[in-house]
């Protein structure tokens, strides 16, 4: 890493990050403490995703600037902020956290090359800056591992050879990185005892059989350091089995009160860490407030994300918001644990559909979408939503939210969440059926939500519902059918007559009609295939949705 080269840093954070990705899935299984909520290899993953992709905002800069231009200090310093504006959960909070520390000692020491005096150095510096950053930190935890990491690479350090720790300013890059290589190896079998040693400090972790998630994600971190720096394979690390059944206790410090773990930034002046753990606290647990007086990252288990919000009205502007279900998490890590859970690959792009009605909802799911249930008025709130965005295991999203009294939310979330997110405007939930069929796992959310749009403009929809109240002209009374096209009221009278109706007017020039029957629905499917136009097939099914008797879709 000659100072600088932002290529050589970028490949170092790519190695560790692709290692780090290849044990996500077995940090997520060992993940017992502070809650079993399976998600410290995704929270550490899209840490190092965010400085990586900060990495490559700088690089394309060089177009602009050299690389000397940029400097050392700005590539470290906006590395350690895309990380505190990227991490979600403890585990990603404390691992921005032993970045910056890292960072900060970079920064410290501007001219110096790096070397594995800096880096012991560093990596001091982090472990204090992570420690630091948590009010009540545990032993056994990440903190223990990479505080010992840094003090066997300091003891190391100190007996060896200047010429195996100190680099002139001729030297060549690959002498650097070997001899780095080679003391973050000897910090790697630390890590790994640590690690190890955990259960002995940490009762959750002894109870459980399991070694600490964030530890073992930290060793696995510098395991990919090291083998990017060497350009081969990675230091051989021990694999760790999940929890088995028999063994799996709630941890001593699960969240039994809070329900909802709650991570947001907020960007603006004078801002002051310390003044928010306190109110924070009076709403919730497992508070983290970390940042600097311009940009704060906050972690909080609460019911009640929207207060913890709000606490910074006025204050600056808030985004990367990310609500999860912890119950929802943990109960879903533990149906995967005893092998009834799904063992799907993870897509890049996922759908999002607010739904209504047990029928709906299965159609949904069996699209492949994920559903948030809007209930009977279709009107969830924009929490419901980030924590539906959340559950979508895609990094990103494409968000339907079947209802005009929706978008506004939508977009909201959207915009608030960390990650990637489009709204595709469908204002019913038959649009939001008909255009899921349009996705494709392996595309970005961009593309994706471009042809969901585009087989929105191809689709024609309608529905027949009882009317809710008497019709000020005296055309229907309560209770009669009421027959709309998109939102044009067209029919009313007998549901059959009003059904039919619609069915002629949507499905004019198709070859393919969706009937979706919902809550109360007065036909038999044999009647509405009747009803058809000629020539045209129709296809029911059963949506339970409540309001609507029947939801009607064509292209």
């Amino acid at each position: 890493m000659s100072d600088p080269s932002l290529v050589r840093f970028r490949t170092v954070v790519e190695g560790a990050m692709a290692h780090l990705e290849s044990r996500r899935q077995e940090i997520n299984d060992l993940n017992v403490f502070p809650v079993a909520d399976g998600d410290t290899g995704d929270n550490m993953v899209l840490t190092l995703r965010a400085c990586l992709a900060e990495l490559d905002r700088l690089a394309a800069s060089t177009g602009e600037r050299s690389l000397d231009e940029i400097g050392r200090e700005e590539i470290v310093q906006s590395v350690a902020r895309a990380a505190l504006l990227g991490a979600r959960g403890n585990s990603g909070v404390i691992l921005s956290q032993l970045i910056r520390g890292a960072a900060e000692e970079l920064i410290s020491r501007p001219g110096e090359l790096v070397d594995p005096v800096l880096i012991g150095s560093a990596m001091m510096r982090a472990a204090n800056r992570a420690y630091s950053s948590v009010r009540n930190p545990a032993e056994g935890t990440m903190l223990t591992v990479m505080r010992e990491m840094a003090a066997s690479v300091a003891t190391e350090i100190a007996h060896l050879p200047d010429a195996d720790t100190r680099l002139g300013p001729d030297a060549a890059p690959a002498v650097q990185n070997e001899l780095i290589a080679a003391i973050l190896e000897r910090a790697v079998v630390a890590g790994e005892d640590s690690v190890r040693r955990g259960q002995a400090l940490l009762p959750a972790l002894r109870d459980a059989g399991v070694v600490d998630a964030g530890g073992y994600g930290v060793t696995t971190i510098f395991a990919g350091m090291v083998a990017a720096l060497r350009g081969g394979d990675a230091p051989a690390l021990a694999h760790h089995a999940p929890p088995q059944e028999t063994r799996r206790a709630d941890p001593e410090h699960v969240s039994t009160t809070y329900r909802y773990c709650t991570n947001f930034a907020v960007t603006g002046h004078e801002l002051d860490v310390a003044s928010w753990v306190a109110p924070l606290e009076a709403l919730g647990d497992s508070v983290l407030v970390v940042g600097d007086d311009a940009t704060l990252k906050v972690h909080i288990h609460t019911d009640e994300p929207e207060r913890a919000t709000a606490l910074f009205d006025g204050v600056g502007q808030l985004s990367h918001l990310d609500v999860a279900d912890m119950r929802a998490q943990t109960a879903q890590r533990s149906e995967r644990l005893s092998g009834n859970g799904s063992a799907t690959g993870k897509e890049r792009c996922g759908v999002l559909a607010v739904s209504a009605g047990p029928g709906m909802r299965t159609l949904f799911e069996g699209l492949g979408a994920s559903v948030v249930d809007g209930g009977a008025t279709l009107n969830p709130s924009t929490y419901e939503l980030l924590v539906g965005i959340h559950a979508v295991t895609a990094d990103e999203v494409v968000l339907l939210p079947n209802s005009a009294n929706v978008i506004m939310a939508a977009e909201r979330a959207a915009e608030l969440s960390d990650k990637t997110v489009r709204v595709v405007a469908t204002t019913s939930q038959q649009a939001g059926l008909a255009v899921t069929i349009a996705l494709s796992g392996s595309r970005g959310a961009d593309e994706n939500a471009a042809a969901m749009e585009q087989a929105l403009e191809r689709l024609r929809t309608g529905g027949v519902a009882p009317a809710a109240r008497e019709d000020p002209a005296g055309r229907f009374a309560i209770g009669d059918a009421v027959g709309f096209v998109d939102d044009e009221l067209i029919t009313w009278g007998d549901p059959a007559a009003a059904l039919r109706e619609v069915l002629e007017r949507v499905g004019a020039g198709a070859e393919l009609i969706t009937c979706i029957a919902g809550e109360g629905a007065p036909l038999a499917d044999a009647d509405i295939v009747a009803l058809a136009p000629a020539g045209v097939e129709l296809e029911c099914e059963t949506g339970g949705q409540p309001s609507w008797w029947y939801l009607v879709a064509a292209e």
